[in-house]
Order: structure tokens, then sequence, then C-alpha cells
């Protein structure tokens, strides 16, 4: 079967089908290979997990001669973290165990075939008597709905005890039933103290460098920054410096040759996983929060990871209403702007337009009072709060619509010279719902001002405005035509 990797445990019978990952460490392997921990005493982080009697321990406890009592099953689990936080490890671990047999799936190359194939096996071996089976999945976010819909009955009975690894949020990748039968186990990204850790047992330890070559101290520092809590990305780098080093007849690993080795740190960020959606979320609310460095740092980080620079632009445009309204009416125009420019200019080059869209965003006045007033208008409609037009309001163009009132008593604003009259707008018993609220804030503030005189005349509330009173008028016509 394609993608399958069988360790079987002590007389378990024939020889073990195992290839790739899961066979014993040759000399040559990659150093981050040889710096597997064997036993959960040398794994770093996730100490979190690591209580007594946590899923982690029960299911990796056989590999530490810890074995559970007989006919005990440990529970399924799906562990969720990003690349280098140790889920391949942890399947290396249960793999070591001793009572069980270890099944390992790559959902690159599976398929519902291949899934059935090991869930009958292990069937058959349970009811002989044999080794209780783990079935090990890895990237289990690509498998689709119906591979994971075969492992349910398989997990739910435990014929099979699933361990499966994720570098996307499993409640967006995996289906509800499957994930309801599993413990979900959060592996969060290693410090940078457990990096400088590793990165130290490997130049020390026989399995990895084992004193060839020392490294300084601001080579360690380059290294564990790049490597972003990827202890997998910290090794790498690791020997490739040592590899440039040892080259050159270097005796240690200084911070230039550190640099060469390892030219740019590759970024984590996934444009079809969650990690696109943290980013953006960010992005957005660091505007919205007026931090214009760190917007500018989501944007490059977008722009870096090869995120399409429409779909950046739209939620600026987005973001200029929702955020800034009318605080600042110039924000829409300007972020539409920018929109179009990645229509017409396109990258590299819009990434400034790009910035400089952000940075008058992030600095605005900001406002939600456009937000707050649509939704309360959404939810009277809702509600069945929407009566009939008002017969002078409708259309009076057609023929025959006079005979039936329409248009009849309409007063036309320009014939006034405030620009305003008295007139019922609003379907009946909606005329004093009061949707938009402006804020204090930017260009806002003037509309705060205005607004209540506006609201005044058209309503017919309050003391009415003279036709004499020309202050008045003059400055509801000034301000309505700013």
């Amino acid at each position: 079967m394609d993608g399958l990797f069988e360790v079987q445990p002590p007389g378990g019978g024939s020889d073990p089908v195992a290839t790739g990952a899961f066979t014993d460490v040759a000399a040559d392997s990659p150093l981050a290979v040889r710096m597997r921990p064997v036993t959960l005493d040398e794994l770093v982080g996730q100490q979190h997990l690591l209580a007594p009697g946590a899923p982690l321990r029960q299911l990796v406890g056989a590999a530490n001669g810890l074995a559970p009592r007989s006919g005990a099953s440990p529970m399924s689990v799906i562990l969720w973290g990003p690349p280098g936080s140790g889920k391949t490890t942890i399947a290396h671990l249960v793999a070591g165990a001793t009572d069980r047999r270890f099944v390992a799936l790559s959902a690159l190359s599976a398929g519902v075939k291949d899934v059935r194939a090991v869930i009958d096996t292990a069937r058959r071996e349970r009811r002989r008597g044999g080794p209780p089976t783990v079935l090990f999945i890895d990237e289990v976010h690509r498998f689709s709905k119906t591979q994971q819909d075969s492992l349910l009955a398989a997990v739910e009975d435990r014929t099979v005890t699933l361990l499966a690894a994720t570098t996307e949020n499993p409640y967006f990748s995996v289906i509800s039933p499957l994930l309801s039968r599993c413990v979900l186990l959060t592996l969060q990204p290693l410090t940078d103290d457990d990096v400088r850790a590793l990165l130290r047992r490997a130049v020390a330890d026989a399995r990895g460098l084992d004193g060839a070559v020392a490294l300084d101290a601001d080579a360690e520092a380059h290294l564990v920054r790049l490597a972003g809590g990827d202890v997998r990305k910290a090794l790498t780098a690791l020997e490739a410096a040592a590899g440039a080093a040892a080259a050159q007849g270097n005796p240690s690993i200084d911070l230039a040759t550190a640099e060469k080795a390892v030219d740019v740190a590759a970024l984590r960020y996934d444009r079809a996983g969650d990690e696109h959606y943290d980013v953006v979320s960010a992005f957005i609310k660091s505007i919205r929060g007026s931090d214009v460095d760190a917007a500018l740092h989501y944007l490059a980080r977008m722009i870096t990871a090869g995120e399409d620079a429409r779909f950046i632009a739209r939620r600026m445009v987005i973001s200029a209403s929702e955020d800034i309204g009318m605080a600042d009416p110039t924000a829409l125009p300007i972020a539409t702007a920018a929109a179009h420019a990645v229509e017409y200019v396109g990258l590299p080059e819009v990434q400034i337009v790009l910035a400089q869209a952000v940075i008058h965003l992030a600095l605005a006045p900001k406002s939600n009072a456009v937000v707050a007033a649509i939704g309360a208008a959404m939810a009277d409609v809702r509600s069945g709060q929407g009566g009939a037009v008002p017969a002078h309001l409708r259309d009076s163009h057609y023929k025959g619509a006079s005979r039936v009132g329409h248009g009849k008593g309409y007063k036309y604003p320009h014939d006034d010279p405030r620009g305003v009259v008295q007139q019922q707008y609003a379907p009946e018993g909606l005329g004093d719902r009061e949707y938009y609220r402006p804020t204090g804030h930017g260009a806002e503030r003037a509309v705060a001002e205005r607004l209540p005189k506006l609201r005044r005349i058209v309503r017919g509330t309050g003391a009415p405005v003279e036709a004499g009173d020309a202050s008045e008028q003059d400055g509801i016509a000034e301000e309505r035509h700013r």
C-alpha cells in the first residue's frame, strides 16, 4: 500500500513493512532525524501535555516501560501544532512502544482503500488476541471527508487507536464526528530557550555533531531567531552551518558562517490554512487599533508569503467603512484607489501603494457608527418594522400615478433656501428612529453637530426655524454642501 509504514511489536509475526521516516536512524540521516528524542524524558517543551495520566503519557508510556494494564487502550489523539513542535517526534515515541502494532499512513498518498486495509488487519489481530494497533496519520487535514468518514467506526470501537497530526486548525479541517471521538492536544511553538537547549544538545551529543565543532554565541542567537519555534528548522540550519565551517577548516560556527548557511527564514504562513485567517485578522485589528507599525508588519508578512494582493485590498476597503467611516470620509476612496492600483499596477510595486493606504487607515480617526447604523436599520427590517412607502414619496412618473395619489404633496427640498424641508420620509411608525449616531471623532464631529439640526427641520420637532432666521438658514445650507 502506498504511504504505509508498519512496525510490529516483538513476536508480531511477519517482518515489518517499514520504510521512510519510521525505520532505524542511519548514521547519515539528517541531524534533525538523528536528534529525535527516544524517550519522553528527552522531549523538550509541551510540558502542559505531559502531566501524569494525560492522554499523551498514556499513548507514549509504553515506550518508557510504562505499558498500560492488560486490555486497556489509550484514547485516540489529534496533535495540532505548528511545524517543528514535536508531532512526528511523538509519533516516533509511540512507534517505539513495545506492546503495540504501529502503522503510519501519509495523507498525501494514502486513500480510503489503504485506511480500510489497516482497519481490517487490526480487527483480525484483535480477534486472535494480537497486539492493539496504533494508526498514525500525518497531515490528516489533507484527508477528504470520505477518507475521514472511513475511520469513524474503527476509532469509535477502538479497533485502532488513532494518532493524527495536523498543522491546520482541526475545527476547520477535521470532520466533527471524528474530532468528537478524539482528544485534541494542542502543541505550542517551542520557546527560544527550548530551541537553544536543543541546539546545544545537538552540538555535544554523540548522535549529533559530537563536539566536532563549536557554536559561537552570536551564531546560536541567529539560529534561534530564524527558527521561530521550529526546532527542525533550527537543526537543519545548524547542520548546514557545521558543514560550511568544516569545509573552511573552522573549529567553530561564527555568525558569518551561520548567516551564509541560512539565507532567509522561511515564513510560517499557509494561504489555505488558519494562519491565513489569523494574520489577516491581526492586520485588520491593528488598523482598527491605530497601531500603524503592527499593521505594516502584517502587511509585509502577507506580501512576503505570497498572499493575493486583491484579498488584502478588499479587506482594507471594508475596514475603511467598518472601522473609520465618516470620521474620515477620505479613507474609503483611498482604500478603493489602492484596490484599483492592485489591478492596474500589480506586485511588487503596488506594495508601496498598499503601505500608503495602510498608514492612512491606521492613523485615521476611528468610528464604527456606520456599522451600528446599518445594523440597527437591518434589525428593524428583519423584525417586520417596514411600513408602506408614504404616498408622496412614491414614483409619479408613469401614466396614471396621479390618479392613485402617488407623488401628491411632495416638497422639493431645493425650493427651500435651506435646502431641507419638513417632510415625512420614513414609513409610518419609524419616523422617530435614529439609526446613525455619529461620534465626536475626526470629521464626524462636524456631522454630529449638523445632524440634530437636520433632524429637527425634517421631522418638525423642537423650536421651528423662522423664515427670517438667516443665521440658522445659512448654517444649514453651508453645512449641507460641505
